[in-house]
């Protein structure tokens, strides 16, 4: 058993995923919610060791909440000195800045771990979710080396395969398009009123493109507002997009409407390899 001492705030898919994953590489967790309900099942069902009573006996607390209770949680508790606190939103940019609005006694290290599944609830945690994923870690000028590289191996305990490094900024300006705009054309996709009477019309393009049309919208709305100026550009370059596939329709004209497909084609193609996670285990970005 590893002697770290480690917290998790926030028993949800992602939080009792992570207290899961880490139990598995041997290590004791304990957890902490803002509600009872899940926490008791987190206890009863082994996915943590303890349920903590107070943050300043921790080494490392990952903060798994969402973005403005993260930030809530961080300003309203005490942790250890030196303790090392990572939280796991899908924006990083808001986070970071809000850290370090006040000196803090802790060592900050941005995560967003790239995996997850269209429900919710800790019920639905596994220890594999992030088996062969890739993990976002988020640092800057302030961020201490060793809390970095505690951060890594703690990810590499998770099962993570990949091991992404990089600004808050550049990951907001990433996931906006990888992430955000996805669940934001799966929800508009679904508002058309073809919706009604479609069984037995589906195939696998319409799972696809419907499957993560049901998240949770308090949640969603939220990672949407918080990263709004490069998410507003991603959804203005698809409707330009949209606007030129409609135009090339109704006009007719097959020669334009090849050409954008094939142009489509060729970015997809050329992308592939590009989205194939490699057999290494960092890469920084600048």
């Amino acid at each position: 058993m590893h002697i770290m001492k480690i917290c998790v705030a926030g028993t949800g898919i992602i939080g009792g995923s992570i207290c899961m994953a880490l139990k598995r590489a041997g290590y004791s967790v304990a957890g902490w919610n803002r509600s009872a309900e899940p926490l008791m099942y987190a206890v009863t069902s082994g996915i943590i060791d303890e349920v903590a009573e107070s943050f300043s006996l921790f080494d490392v607390v990952f903060v798994a909440l969402p973005p403005e209770a993260a930030v809530e949680f961080i300003n309203s508790n005490v942790f250890k000195d030196n303790a090392i606190v990572s939280d796991i939103c899908g924006v990083k940019g808001y986070i970071e800045k809000e850290v370090y609005k006040v000196p803090r006694n802790f060592r900050y290290v941005g995560c967003h771990p790239m995996a997850g599944k269209e429900v919710s609830g800790i019920e639905n945690a596994c220890a594999d979710l992030f088996d062969e994923a890739s993990m976002v870690i988020t640092s800057d000028a302030f961020t201490d080396c060793h809390a970095l590289e505690v951060i890594r191996t703690l990810t590499a305990a998770m099962g993570f395969k990949y091991i992404v490094e990089c600004t808050a900024d550049l990951h907001d300006r990433k996931i906006a398009y990888t992430s955000q705009l996805a669940h934001i054309v799966s929800g508009a996709y679904v508002m058309d009123g073809e919706l009604d009477g479609s069984i037995g019309f589906t195939g696998g393009s319409f799972q696809d493109m419907t499957r993560i049309a049901g998240v949770d919208e308090e949640v969603w709305s939220s990672l949407y507002l918080l990263n709004s100026e490069n998410l507003s550009k991603n959804i203005g370059t698809l409707i330009s997009s949209l606007a030129n596939l409609k135009e090339a329709i109704d006009a007719g004209d097959r020669a334009r409407l090849i050409e954008l497909l094939a142009e489509g084609k060729r970015r997809f193609e050329s992308g592939k390899n590009l989205l194939k996670l490699p057999d290494i285990s960092v890469q920084k970005i600048k």
